[in-house]
């Protein structure tokens, strides 16, 4: 094992030595070597041989894979509860969001992991093959009759934790790859390169497709073998894509570009707030930035100091030797992290403190998107969904009428939209801030919708006499998948694009968690507001039927309004916020630069 890493040593540095002069310096990308990026062995990663399409792709696979086998669970699980397991529809719903929130809850955990210990390739792999394995577990638990109730009966707590434990093993396996997947991919991309920036941007288009695509089998394709040819082959059938997927990503391994960590993003937020903490009416502020302590970091790696936030800045005060520094063994004394930070760092948090309030009002969407495969789903349980003589749509499938409507608007908005935009305005189209907002307000417009759908469905339901179904066709509910599936096309590629390119280049890896963190909040709240309103009134009771879920939906759509309301103000305090930052404003310009060559 020795020899082995001694010749890989030998070889990187033969390497380095023959290909000093082609490393691309400067910004200009114009050399053989990626600069911040090693492959396989350690060494400089050499352009032609490393990264771009054919690594990036492999990465995709892994995406479609988790997809498939998460939303696969997800759409249908509702229908499983109440008729199989036997709970209540309140109930129901909340193990549902509960599960997905936890999923993406578990990214922060993943990206913690990624940026600390083990970077983003092993925890893909390593948390991969976790969701595999639960899904191969959830699949042997519902072919064993002891763990499920009998007819007529509610689930024992032995039968309720065996699910659980599935389910959120599932649920580890999910949020520890996912906030790694994307970060990865853009890992085979050197931003410095003009080709390579181009290629990224198309990147996010593709990743974002192939989350659709997953999305898209789950709900026809895998919802059909759930209902018509059992559970047991639509889990394993998960389990083994996400297998392969796993082989397919690992055979990679020597095309990839991997990138140095530097650490915990998470870390480095805390070392910042507890050095501002101690020195807060300890010290007094310099009268100019110069006088603020800054690291030997390279000078195109630093970050400009800025006057926001001015409370932050006392991390970065000297307040002496004694206070501020600590001796390393054998060598000279160094800065304590937890004492006094540069201005890069405290910088870095600042940048990510004017994400808060876009994070904060973006939670509310997704809980809107919660009820997209939970009472809408139970909602079409009860309506007529036979088409032709003999074929009825699962109910699960509807959802397919929510994926359409994002790949579709994604393709009108690519391929019709921004083209048009080019040449009447010279734009590329809308902006993350603005994509944001139109989501926001189709969601409003979604939940009128569904409260208008279920008026209906319940006088009708209220009126018929006879039958399981209620006489009134399901696609009746068309409108509402329609309208949070085209939103959710504009909300997920603004917040992705928001969230990455105005967080430090340094903690991708943590912006991906703190966006899909947005969604494991949206879910948890649903839970809780399913709770509250069970509790407080009588809108929702054991059965769909029994229930007013328009009034329901009517509340939703009120606290959208408000919420929208409150993102506007946020939105433009953000845009003026990176107005002012001069790190966002370079990294805007690049991204912009990216668009016109795509």
């Amino acid at each position: 094992m020795v020899s082995k890493r001694h010749g890989y040593l030998c070889a990187c540095v033969q390497e380095v030595e023959k290909k000093t002069s082609a490393w691309s310096g400067g910004g200009g990308g114009g050399g053989n070597m990626v600069r911040d990026a090693v492959d396989y062995r350690g060494c400089p990663a050499d352009r032609s041989a490393t990264g771009g399409w054919v690594a990036a792709a492999l990465v995709l696979g892994i995406e479609l894979c988790e997809r498939l086998s998460t939303m696969g669970i997800a759409v249908n699980l509702v229908t499983y509860l109440t008729g199989t397991m036997h709970l209540p529809s309140a109930a129901a719903a909340n193990v549902v969001t509960d599960f997905m929130g936890t999923s993406f809850l578990l990214c922060l955990l993943g990206g913690f992991l990624a940026d600390s210990f083990l970077g983003r390739y092993l925890t893909i792999a390593v948390f991969a093959l976790v969701q595999s394995i639960g899904t191969a577990l959830l699949a042997a638990s519902t072919l064993v009759t002891h763990l499920r109730p009998p007819p007529g009966e509610q689930p024992t707590p032995v039968q309720m934790a065996v699910l659980y434990a599935c389910l959120y093993l599932i649920a580890l396996g999910t949020g520890g790859l996912k906030s790694s997947v994307s970060g990865f991919g853009t890992d085979q991309f050197d931003d410095r390169d003009g080709r390579e920036r181009a290629a990224m941007g198309l990147f996010f288009n593709r990743f974002f497709f192939f989350i659709s695509l997953g999305t898209l089998l789950a709900v026809t394709v895998l919802v059909y073998v759930q209902d018509h040819v059992g559970r047991i082959w639509a889990y394993g059938i998960c389990s083994a894509a996400m297998l392969a997927a796993i082989a397919v990503f690992l055979s990679g391994t020597r095309r990839y570009r991997y990138k140095r960590s530097s650490g915990s993003p998470i870390v480095h937020i805390l070392q910042v707030l507890v050095a501002a903490a101690r020195k807060r009416g300890v010290v007094k502020r310099p009268p100019t930035a110069a006088e603020l302590y800054e690291d030997d970091r390279p000078e195109h790696a630093r970050i400009a100091h800025t006057a926001q936030f001015p409370c932050l800045d006392m991390a970065a005060v000297v307040a002496g030797e004694e206070d501020n520094e600590v001796a390393g063994p054998g060598g000279p004394a160094a800065p304590n992290p937890w004492k006094l930070c540069s201005v890069s760092r405290v910088e870095e948090v600042k940048m990510v403190a004017r994400l808060m309030p876009v994070w904060a009002t973006t939670i509310l969407f997704w809980t809107i998107y919660a009820q997209m495969i939970t009472f809408s789903v139970e909602q079409a349980t009860t309506m007529d969904r036979r088409v032709g003589a003999g074929f009825e749509i699962p109910a699960a499938s509807l959802t397919v009428f929510f994926v359409g409507a994002i790949m579709l608007t994604l393709a009108v908005y690519d391929r019709v939209f921004i083209p048009l935009c080019r040449v009447l305005t010279g734009k590329q189209g809308f902006t993350n801030l603005e994509k944001i907002g139109i989501g926001l307000a189709l969601s409003i417009l979604g939940m009128a919708a569904a409260a208008l759908c279920e008026k209906k469905r319940l006088a009708v339901a209220v009126a018929a006499t006879t039958g399981n179904s209620t006489p009134i066709s399901v696609f009746l509910l068309t409108p509402q998948f329609l309208l949070v599936g085209a939103g959710e096309a504009f909300i997920y590629t603004g917040q992705l694009d928001f969230f990455i390119t105005r967080s430090p280049k340094g903690m991708k890896t943590m912006s991906t968690g703190l966006f899909l963190t947005t969604l494991s909040l949206g879910f948890f709240f649903s839970s809780v507001l399913v709770s509250l309103v069970k509790g407080a009134t009588t809108w929702l009771g054991d059965t769909i039927d029994r229930s007013r879920l328009d009034y329901f939906y009517w509340l939703l759509a009120v606290l959208s309004v408000l919420n929208l309301a409150a993102y506007l103000v946020c939105a433009k305090w953000a845009a003026t916020a990176a107005a002012t930052s001069p790190e966002q404003q370079q990294q805007h310009t690049a991204v912009a630069d990216a668009d016109e060559k795509c």
